[in-house]
């Protein structure tokens, strides 16, 4: 049974979808002024392991995306820039998918992008006209807070000392500025605009999402997700809109992420603790240990962003991957061993139970080092066998189906073997591979030296060598250990 916590509701809930075996689900995008910065990342991560939990479920999914491509900021910065919008978001847009590539986020079945739906979006505004949601004032388009008296229920905002007639033009506001929100702008001097019934100009920011996710996913739905700051007032204004539209329900569950720090504090460009993904890569950080710092800590939780968080992520990346290794290299003795067949055999429903919690990432964690150490354990003790082999590389695959940061296996696992203690001295000095003991040391100096700069792609490479001149290295709590083929 999945469960999670709905913002609407304000506790832990069974999901339940409103079609059987399939649900609809949409996430806010990209807003398209500048590279997404790793607090942003979290947010899109987080639905990236929510869409891979839902389908590993058992459920088809329609996962809605969209692409905030005209607002204050994007034409702000395009007509910084010298650019049309069009000029100015693009490079923007394909940032983001190549960003996405990197991180091994799945695209969502359908991306949205603004700026194609816009007669959608005249209709809704002229359709809430009608209803009697809206008045227009000096050629922009208001939404009437007051006559939609559910205003509120999702950020639990009180709207009883709002002023009649106050209102705000601006796309994004401070939290608790309750004020009627804009639906159309009048166009301002040198400001992109479109020719529609409502007169020139462009749409807000919050009709913009409630009109793509009602397209495509119909007046009521199952999911919406996204960051905590949005809950006011963007979707507590994506509530208003569509069910002043509909007279129905809007979304059914409500999933907010928690807000990422950097060191202990919030992120911003004047404290100098601002990063985008293109940053920390050009650092020598790997795309893979970001997506496992940013899914460490569970969605619902603030999580702190460091270096040296990121440097436990990859050594626990790199723990795995040796774990991974030896399984693949090693013959073991035939049968099996008890204790492992059975930790093997439970662990797909103890990383099921995990993820069901409210998608409880840490947890799914610790259920799969569990394995690990006791595989390891076992495999130092002489007690592995082979017939735990594969469960083991099963159980890690299974894993990683949901966290998406260790190399994929090619073809079955090779039955190479580790030479015994008593062998290794007698191996080592053969040397009918071409590469003699000393050439091998300085090969492993380079690997370490790489790990120690976080330098984890080489240190890859140095190990896949190794390993083509029929060399295997194991990395210990004492340090690393080689052996022949």
């Amino acid at each position: 049974m999945i469960s999670f916590y709905n913002t609407l509701s304000g506790r832990m809930e069974e999901f339940v979808p409103l079609e059987k075996g399939r649900v609809r689900l949409y996430t806010c995008g990209p807003t398209v002024y500048d590279y997404a910065h790793i607090g942003n990342y979290r947010s899109f991560l987080f639905s990236d392991i929510l869409r891979r939990h839902l389908r590993r479920s058992g459920f088809e999914l329609l996962h809605v995306m969209n692409i905030t491509d005209v607002d204050d900021k994007t034409i702000r910065n395009a007509a910084a820039a010298g650019q049309t919008l069009t000029e100015y978001t693009d490079r923007f847009i394909e940032a983001f998918f190549e960003d996405s590539r990197k991180l091994r986020l799945e695209k969502p079945e359908k991306v949205a992008r603004a700026t194609e739906h816009i007669p959608d979006m005249v209709q809704a505004i002229r359709q809430l006209g009608e209803k009697g949601f809206t008045y227009s004032s000096e050629g922009s388009v208001y939404f009437r807070i007051a006559n939609f008296p559910q205003y509120g229920k999702l950020s639990k905002i009180d709207i009883s000392g709002m002023r009649p007639g106050a209102r705000m033009d601006r796309d994004e506001y401070e939290k608790a500025d309750v004020r009627d929100f804009v639906l159309w702008k009048a166009p301002k001097p040198g400001e992109p605009s479109w020719e529609t019934e409502l007169g020139p100009g462009r749409p807000g920011w919050h009709i913009e999402c409630s009109v793509m996710a009602n397209k495509y996913l119909g007046e009521s739905f199952d999911i919406h997700a996204g960051g905590a700051d949005l809950i006011f007032p963007h979707h507590e204004n994506e509530i208003a809109q569509s069910e002043a539209l509909s007279g129905k329900t809007f979304v059914r569950y409500w999933l907010h992420c928690e807000h990422l720090l950097v060191d202990g504090q919030k992120m911003s460009k004047s404290t100098g603790n601002y990063f985008t993904l293109r940053d920390l890569l050009q650092q020598g950080h790997t795309a893979e240990s970001i997506r496992y710092l940013l899914a460490s800590v569970p969605y619902r939780k603030q999580l702190n962003f460091t270096v040296g968080g990121l440097r436990q992520a990859a050594q626990s990346i790199e723990r795995l991957k040796n774990f991974q290794f030896r399984l693949s290299h090693t013959s073991f003795p035939e049968g099996a061993n008890a204790e492992i067949a059975a930790k093997t055999t439970a662990f797909p429903d103890l990383l099921r139970k995990a993820m069901d919690d409210d998608l409880n990432t840490a947890q799914a964690m610790g259920v799969l080092f569990e394995l690990v150490r006791a595989a390891n354990t076992a495999i130092d003790r002489g007690e592995f066998r082979s017939e735990n082999t594969q469960p083991a590389l099963d159980c890690l695959s299974h894993w990683d189906e949901i966290f998406e940061v260790l190399p994929k296996q090619t073809g079955d696992h090779p039955a190479q073997s580790f030479a015994t203690a008593g062998q290794e001295s007698a191996q080592a000095s053969a040397g009918d591979d071409g590469m003699g003991p000393a050439e091998i040391e300085a090969k492993l100096q380079e690997r370490t030296a790489a790990r120690r700069q976080r330098n984890f792609a080489l240190a890859d490479r140095i190990r896949d060598e190794l390993s083509a001149a029929g060399i295997l290295i194991e990395d210990t709590k004492d340090g690393m250990r080689w052996k022949r083929k």
